[in-house]
């Protein structure tokens, strides 16, 4: 009987710690992920509180690395790089996601309301809206 409770107990411990594990963190969101739009790559990293995504490449860099934000509403923001251009930051974190920041869509010049949460430890949803519920969801995969 001693030995099977001692099992039960370890069990149970080793339940109780496997638990958190699963949840992905806020903090999972940091790293390096492939966009299903041209093999965008976008790094994630702190900002402050808050977290930050650089354009690091995609289909189009790798042709011209020099591409300009032509596209941007602002005309004094046509002529910055595309590469390493700040596009996703502003949020705030919420549990394990966070929200009220913004994605910026340099193929459009748009920026948009955005939402980041983690779907697993390799897949990440970013949601954009122009306004709710005019919003897309996209799944974002993690890059080694």
């Amino acid at each position: 009987m001693h030995t099977s409770k001692s099992a039960l107990l370890a069990l149970a411990a080793g339940l109780g710690l496997a638990a958190p594990a699963q949840a992905a963190s806020a903090d999972s969101a940091l790293g390096t992920w492939r966009t299903p739009s041209k093999n965008g790559t976008i790094e994630i990293s702190r900002c402050g509180a808050s977290i930050c995504g650089r354009l690091v490449s995609s289909d189009n860099l790798k042709k011209n690395p020099d591409l300009r934000d032509v596209n941007n509403k602002d005309e004094a923001k046509r002529t910055r790089k595309l590469k390493g251009l700040q596009i996703i930051g502003g949020f705030e974190k919420d549990g394990d996601k966070w929200e009220k920041g913004s994605i910026y869509n340099p193929e459009d010049g748009g920026t948009y309301k955005a939402t980041i949460s983690l779907d697993g430890p390799n897949t990440l949803k970013l949601k954009g809206c122009i306004v709710w519920p005019l919003c897309k969801t996209q799944t974002w995969t993690r890059i080694d």
